[in-house]
Order: structure tokens, then C-alpha cells, then sequence
């Protein structure tokens, strides 16, 4: 995604941006300066339109949008967005907060709805939180990735000494299990360490939870019942 600044494209598709959204030129160009005045980068759109031209899929940070705008208001706005796969916080900014339209737009994914005029700090800590929380997903979902590439990597065999090593069961219980060798077991659970990447036990069972393969409030149950 490409913005132009000073004449020149600039990409800011891999940049930390709070996009404003707002056809009032006095409104949009006070809060990109209280925005910027604390180090944020904020880029300006008078229509939501334009908005959605300029963003793409790949955009990193928030976005402020007005509600009631000409031509696409700040509701289609957002549900164009979720239909393009924008997955950007919303916070909404209105004049008009009615009951209804609070409703739809929470109902719709938005993260905070201000009123006009809104207190500075109170729409600060708003899009700082907001930062805050995407930065978070995207760091837990990165780390999922890597996660789930480390248990592809597994063998068969390797992943069958898991499953039951996560869940509680000791080498001799799970050498039983699988017909084979306490030695065998011993020799794949710490190829099953070393793949995972996993320095005890205790990190291999919360790599496991994290992946979804066990049910961290049933560990010891799922053994007495399997």
C-alpha cells in the first residue's frame, strides 16, 4: 500500500498507523495532530472510500472512524473492511452516539465508541490500547505458526509419544500403550524435545495446550478414561 507524502509514494503497509476517518476537515486535522504530538503516525482520509482504496490486508495499527459520513457512512465502512479481510481495530467517533447504532457497531467487532467532542486522553488510551492488543495477536499468532511448523515436523511415531507424554502418562505407561521399549520411548520422547524445541516437560505440555492438542483442565482425566 502506497501513500503519497510530499510527492513521493511512501509504503506504509508494514508501519504502525492510526488511520482517521472524517469528513470534517477541522475535526480530522486536530486529532492527527493530538495523535501525532505523542509519536503516533496517523494518516488522514476525508471519506471512507478513500480510506478503503489506500488500506489493504497487510496494514498494521487502528483505525478512527466517524460515523456518519456522505456516501459510505462509518458502519459500511467497517463492514466493507471485514469483507475484504481488513482486520484492523475500529474505534468509533460520533457526534450522534445513539443507542442503535452503539449497538451495530460493537455487535459488528468495534472495539470502543467515543463521542464528539471526546476527551484527548480518553481517545489516547483508546488507540493505545487498541496498538497494545493487535501487537498482541500478532505476536501470538506468529507464534502459533512456528509452533505448528515444529509439530509438522514430527515423525508418526514421534507425535504418538506425545500426545500421551503431554497428557501425564510416564515412559513405562506409554511403552505399554504403544507396544514397544521404555529405551524406545526414552529415545523418541527426547527427539520429541529436541524437535519442539522444549526444555522440560512442563514447556512441552504448554506448547501442546497452546496448539489445541489437549485440554488443559482434563489432563489427568482424558488418561483414566482413554
Amino acid at each position: 500500500m502506497n501513500e503519497w507524502q510530499g510527492g513521493k509514494a511512501m509504503d506504509v503497509s508494514q508501519e504502525t498507523v492510526v488511520y482517521v476517518v472524517d469528513d470534517d476537515q477541522g475535526m480530522l486535522d486536530s486529532t492527527v495532530w493530538l495523535l501525532e504530538s505523542v509519536g503516533l503516525k496517523a494518516l488522514a482520509f476525508t471519506s471512507g472510500r478513500d480510506f478503503l482504496d489506500a488500506c489493504s490486508t497487510e496494514a498494521h495499527g487502528c483505525v478512527l472512524l466517524d460515523v456518519r459520513m456522505p456516501g459510505l457512512g462509518g458502519l459500511s465502512v467497517q463492514e466493507e473492511m471485514r469483507r475484504r479481510g481488513i482486520e484492523l481495530p475500529v474505534i468509533f467517533v460520533s457526534g450522534h452516539a445513539d443507542v442503535p447504532i452503539v449497538i451495530r457497531a460493537f455487535k459488528a467487532g468495534a472495539v470502543d465508541f467515543i463521542e464528539k467532542p471526546y476527551n484527548e486522553q480518553l481517545l489516547l488510551d483508546s488507540v493505545q490500547q487498541s496498538l497494545q492488543s493487535r501487537a498482541h495477536q500478532h505476536a501470538s499468532r506468529a507464534g502459533l505458526g512456528e509452533l505448528d511448523e515444529r509439530l509438522a515436523a514430527l515423525t508418526p511415531r514421534e507425535r504418538d509419544v506425545l500426545l500421551p507424554l503431554v497428557r501425564g502418562y510416564t515412559n513405562r505407561e506409554i511403552a505399554e500403550q504403544l507396544e514397544i521399549s521404555v529405551k524406545t520411548v526414552d529415545l523418541y520422547r527426547a527427539r520429541v524435545m529436541k524437535r519442539m524445541r522444549a526444555d522440560t516437560l512442563a514447556d512441552l505440555v504448554g506448547m501442546a495446550i497452546a496448539a489445541g492438542l489437549v485440554d488443559p483442565l482434563r489432563l489427568r482425566a482424558e488418561l483414566t478414561e482413554a
